[in-house]
């Protein structure tokens, strides 16, 4: 299932809590990630999944429910 696997990234690359990676949850206000975090939160999204994010897609992400959504648009 794509979010368990994001959302043990998520924690990993971010510090955070299980419990804290929501769906709902967003990236910056939430989950507390700046511009760093969210730089090598791609890549090793990038890396996990096999696929390639642009710059301005990664840009657009604000929450764990439009990550989700767009891995399963890349498979």
């Amino acid at each position: 299932m794509v979010f368990k696997k994001l959302q043990q990234i998520i924690v990993d690359e971010l510090g955070v809590e299980t419990s804290q990676v929501t769906l709902e949850a967003d990236i910056n206000d939430d989950l507390g990630a700046d511009s760093l975090d969210a730089v090598e939160l791609v890549m090793a999204i990038e890396d996990e999944f096999e696929i390639s994010v642009s710059d301005e897609v990664a840009q657009a992400f604000k929450t764990v429910q439009q990550i989700v959504d767009f891995i399963e648009s890349q498979k």
